[in-house]
């Protein structure tokens, strides 16, 4: 159960970035983040009430609330990100943000074995070698890799929290509803100051994306099932067995950009990108 659930982890991750970064290349990356949300949120809200998850409320929730806050930073740094690309640079240095769990692992007294300081010098390599070309005018531009990093960071910590927001399939269900609550009031507000400020909030033209709309539910729906899989996968099972499938989700968005795109990438930087994805299982696996 933990490798199938892991395993439609990486599928629904892989599919919400691609559709998410090619979405992004249209329209602003706050509004795809909004939008795709609140569509999430409508489904979990119907599901929520549906299975009578209300009782499972309890102080667990607040991790969910901070995961909802954090969420919309990453996606929308991520998203920009990938309208950037190459996406096949781009989602598998996404996948660094494993070092997140480590890091509460030391914090609470854990130490890495030779596996894991291994796996964090291969991310670096990687990371180094997926932006090196920038320095010589090549595609990659400096401003995706940070994006990237911020993002993967971001999803790092929200994994961790949204694990410890419940221990059941209902109140995982009402915490993944809470979450895309806050992400929507997050990024809402923040598409409201970005609007404010000037900065458009929709397509060149001014008008709603109506013909996208189907589009941007599934980036929703397929984001928020991702989580629920992986968190089920985790409760299942071994956790550095469903981190390490879980993360093969970069291979999926490469292969679509390269089958829907056309993507090619220089040799140097399918290098930096797969040590970059090598890295991180590394990191789970130790």
């Amino acid at each position: 159960m933990t490798a199938l659930f892991a395993l439609a982890t990486s599928l629904l991750w892989g599919l919400a970035d691609f559709g998410g970064g090619l979405l992004t290349r249209r329209t602003p990356a706050l509004t795809v983040v909004v939008v795709s949300q609140a569509i999430a949120a409508a489904v979990l809200g119907v599901i929520v009430v549906a299975t009578g998850a209300w009782s499972e409320a309890g102080d667990r929730l607040w991790f969910a609330a901070a995961a909802g806050v954090v969420g919309p930073i990453a996606l929308i740094c991520f998203y920009k990100a990938l309208a950037l690309g190459p996406m096949g640079v781009v989602s598998p240095l996404g996948t660094v943000g494993v070092a997140v769990p480590v890091g509460v692992g030391l914090f609470l007294g854990e130490r890495p074995g030779l596996v894991q300081v291994a796996g964090i010098a291969v991310a670096v390599l990687g990371v180094v070698l997926a932006g090196g070309p920038q320095l010589r005018g090549a595609p990659v531009q400096r401003q995706a890799i940070v994006l990237t990093l911020i993002a993967a960071f971001g999803f790092g910590t929200v994994f961790a929290l949204i694990a410890e927001a419940s221990t059941t399939v209902t109140g995982l269900f009402l915490a993944l509803f809470v979450q895309r609550v806050v992400n929507v009031v997050a990024g809402g507000l923040a598409l409201y100051a970005s609007a404010r400020r000037g900065i458009a909030a929709l397509p060149d033209g001014g008008a709603f994306p109506w013909r996208s709309l189907p589009a941007l539910g599934f980036v929703g729906l397929a984001d928020v099932a991702a989580n629920g899989t992986y968190v089920v996968a985790a409760q299942h099972g071994p956790v550095t067995v469903a981190a390490v499938l879980a993360s093969l989700y970069p291979v999926v968005t490469a292969l679509a950009a390269r089958g829907f795109l056309q993507e090619r990438l220089l040799a140097v930087q399918a290098a930096g990108a797969g040590l970059a994805l090598v890295g991180t299982v590394l990191l789970a696996a130790g």
